[in-house]
């Protein structure tokens, strides 16, 4: 296996057993849920913004390792980002998961983990999910996000 693969399994493991910013935010003005029904995977992404900055970034739900591990990853990531910031490192994720052979390892940091997801498309919905979610929390969109 190469290093990649082998960072891969030990950051999804350690990101799904253990997810960071697992919890509802009391006072979030934005949120969002999502849902995979061919796996079950649902979450919920809760935001608090401040004058388009994400100050605080969470998420509840079940989902697979990939799910948990993404949504865990992903709220890390946004902390302190712009609204604008957010999406646009959405863009490059999702990028990663879909169709990129190169990307900035620099601009993704640890995301960069989930590159080999692409080669699986069942996974890359379990993956994307959280990012769609929170993509559709910061458009304040109130009808669920589904990968279908």
């Amino acid at each position: 296996m190469n290093d990649l693969q082998d960072l891969y399994q030990s950051v999804i493991l350690d990101h799904s057993r253990n997810p960071r910013n697992f919890r509802a935010i009391d006072g979030a003005n934005a949120k969002a849920e999502g849902y995979n029904p061919l796996c079950g995977d649902q979450v919920t992404v809760y935001l608090t913004l401040e004058d388009h900055l994400i100050t605080d970034a969470s998420f509840q739900g079940v989902g697979c390792a990939i799910c948990t591990a993404s949504s865990s990853m992903m709220t890390q990531q946004v902390k302190r980002l712009s609204s604008e910031k957010a999406l646009q490192l959405f863009e490059l994720f999702h990028d990663l998961v879909t169709t990129a052979e190169e990307f900035d390892i620099d601009t993704l940091g640890k995301l960069a983990v989930f590159s080999g997801v692409r080669n699986y498309p069942m996974r890359v919905k379990c993956a994307s999910l959280p990012w769609h979610t929170l993509k559709a929390a910061l458009e304040q969109k109130e009808q669920p996000v589904t990968t279908e």
